[in-house]
This record gives C-alpha cells, structure tokens and sequence, in this order.
C-alpha cells in the first residue's frame, strides 16, 4: 500500500494530498509518528480544506500529548465537512482529556444522532455519564449498547457492577453471570460470583 501510494506523490495537489492523506494514516496505524506528521503536514498544505487530511494532522499531534492543539485541527475538519465522523469522535476524546467533560458529551450526543448503532459512541457516552457519576443514565447508555453487541463480556461486567453499587443484587446477579458465560476467566466476575453464592 505504501509503495502504490507513493508513486502519486509527484502528481496535482488534489492528488498528492489524498495519497498524502492515505500515508500518513498508515504510518500512523504502524507507529511510525514522524513520517505520519510528515504526510499530514504534506496532506494539509497540498489542500487545506481535506477533512481527512485535518484529522490525521490532529491524530499527530494527539498522539504527541498537544490536546488543544489536536481540538483545534479537528473542529478545523469540522469546519469544512460537518459530516466528517472520525474528527468529531476524536474530538470527543480530545475533551475528554482534557477534562471538559459536557463538551465531549456533546461531541458524542452528536454522533450518536448520527451513527445510531455504534458501539463506540454508545460506550463513550456511558463511559462519561460514569465519569460524573450519574450511574442509571450509564446503565441506560450500556443497556443500548448490548442491543448492539449483546455478548461482550466487558460491557456485560461493567453492568454488573453499576447494578451492584446501586444495590440491585438479583440484577447485577444476571449481568455478571452471563459476562461470566462468555468469558469464564476474568477473575473480578468469579470473585463477585462467589461471594454472591456464599451470601
């Protein structure tokens, strides 16, 4: 993939800029931070209006640690393709580092208005209504989101454990049991097993 984009490198700047934009995403699924910044930057000078290009320059500077400055490239990609999925979910995630908790809950409120199904979105929003402790709008969100993927343990666990701090036993009981049936080795859910069976 990388030789075959690499040879449109020399062509027009639209051209250049989405193969560009192709690279450094690739280099940057490797690891490979610098020669991803490179194409971002070439990706972005080549055509500033490319959403993708934007958002993989963000994607840089995220994985660098520079927060603001990732928001800033993001709502840039926004800014000139509103429909532009990817850098408003990083978006999200960029305020959630940065603790400005309402603002990536908006983000994603967004996204979920559009991406009805996604379990990233729906994980993300129960992830932050836990975050300012609001525990039943969390198992609302995680209710939904195993209509979408109805056997991961992990979710099935996590709701579990929001109904067992709510004191709801029999509830948690269910939660942990079938997260317990589809990964029978995470030691936390056996744990919480047997102390409810020796209750």
């Amino acid at each position: 993939a990388l030789e075959t984009l690499k040879m449109f490198e020399k062509k027009d700047s639209r051209v250049k800029s989405a193969a560009a934009t192709n690279l450094s995403f690739l280099y940057y699924l490797e690891n490979e931070l610098a020669q991803a910044t490179n194409y971002a930057d070439l990706a972005v000078n080549s055509d500033r209006y490319n959403p993708a290009a934007l958002t993989n320059k963000g994607n840089t500077v995220f994985a660098n640690g520079d927060y603001e400055k990732a928001a800033e490239f993001y709502k840039e990609a926004l800014r000139n393709d509103s429909s532009c999925t990817e850098a408003l979910y990083n978006l999200g995630l960029t305020y959630k580092k940065l603790n400005r908790i309402d603002e990536a809950l908006d983000c994603f409120l967004k996204l979920h208005a559009i991406l009805r199904n996604s379990a990233q979105v729906l994980h993300q929003i129960a992830n932050i209504y836990e975050i300012v402790e609001d525990p039943n709008q969390a198992i609302e969100w995680l209710l939904q989101l195993i209509s979408v993927v109805p056997t991961d343990p992990h979710v099935l666990s996590k709701l579990g454990k929001l109904y067992d701090n709510e004191g709801d036993k029999s509830q948690a009981f269910h939660y942990y049991y079938e997260s317990y049936r589809y990964f029978p080795s995470n030691i936390e859910v056996i744990e919480w097993l047997g102390a409810y069976y020796i209750d």
